[in-house]
């Protein structure tokens, strides 16, 4: 089986099950949403020395990306359901060009969904910031919008390898959503800890959201740190995905 057939075939298993479709529509509904009930509550004008407005519209991106992470799970445990993976393996034996296929599938997907959510995020929070708005030629503006994309996308994976290592969606998303939505927020940037929780998939990542300097990591920087996440998550996940039976 060649690699174009696979990749339909993992399209298809996405665009046919309601539950990975409803995942993916929530990123952008989500995220541009809470950003929208944020910025709508600025006063223009009244923004301290230090505001950034490019980053004021991805207030919601933790909720958007709380849908990522379910979507990346569910398209990997919906293969432990029913005995489906047997069923895909035995069609695609070549268990590196199943996996790699499916990754590449969830990536693309998360990587274009991300991608109109960063853009359409930006827009409606620009609007709602009245005065205070930038356009998509400010500094750092066009980069937060690709940046988005390729930090959702980069999410995505990252749970779709978690979810291969443990198999089971209430496992997988009982370490994933504590540990990138909980840990560094409720620390906070001012601690010592966020010497460490800056390294985190989440914390390294969104620092592309940022237009102005901040206590993290820097915008290339932080892509990298995920992006090593999510390759280790990823190689992890396929040594599962070899070592069991299906």
């Amino acid at each position: 089986m060649n690699v174009t057939a696979v990749l339909r075939s993992e399209w298809a298993k996405v665009h046919t099950v309601r539950a990975t479709l409803a995942a993916l529509a929530c990123v952008p509904l989500a995220t541009a949403g809470f950003t929208a009930l944020a910025c709508a509550t600025h006063e223009p004008g009244a923004g301290a020395a230090d505001f950034d407005p490019v980053h004021s519209s991805y207030f919601g991106l933790g909720f958007g990306q709380l849908a990522a992470l379910c979507f990346g799970v569910l398209v990997v445990t919906g293969e432990y359901r029913g005995g489906a993976l047997r069923m895909s393996l035995a069609a695609v034996p070549r268990r590196g060009l199943f996996y790699g296929c499916k990754l590449a599938v969830v990536g693309g997907l998360g990587l274009a969904v991300g991608t109109v959510t960063g853009l359409v995020s930006f827009l409606v929070g620009q609007a709602l910031l009245g005065e205070d708005g930038v356009g998509l030629g400010a500094p750092g503006a066009l980069r937060a919008v690709l940046g988005c994309g390729l930090y959702l996308g980069l999410i995505a994976v990252l749970a779709a390898g978690v979810a291969t290592v443990l198999r089971g969606p209430v496992a997988a998303l009982g370490l994933l959503v504590p540990l990138l939505t909980f840990v560094q927020p409720i620390l906070g940037t001012g601690s010592r800890a966020f010497r460490v929780t800056r390294f985190l998939p989440d914390a390294a990542g969104q620092g592309v959201l940022h237009a102005t300097p901040w206590a993290g990591l820097g915008p290339w920087s932080g892509l990298a740190v995920l992006a090593a996440w999510t390759l280790l998550l990823a190689a992890a996940g396929w040594r599962a995905l070899e070592r069991r039976d299906a």
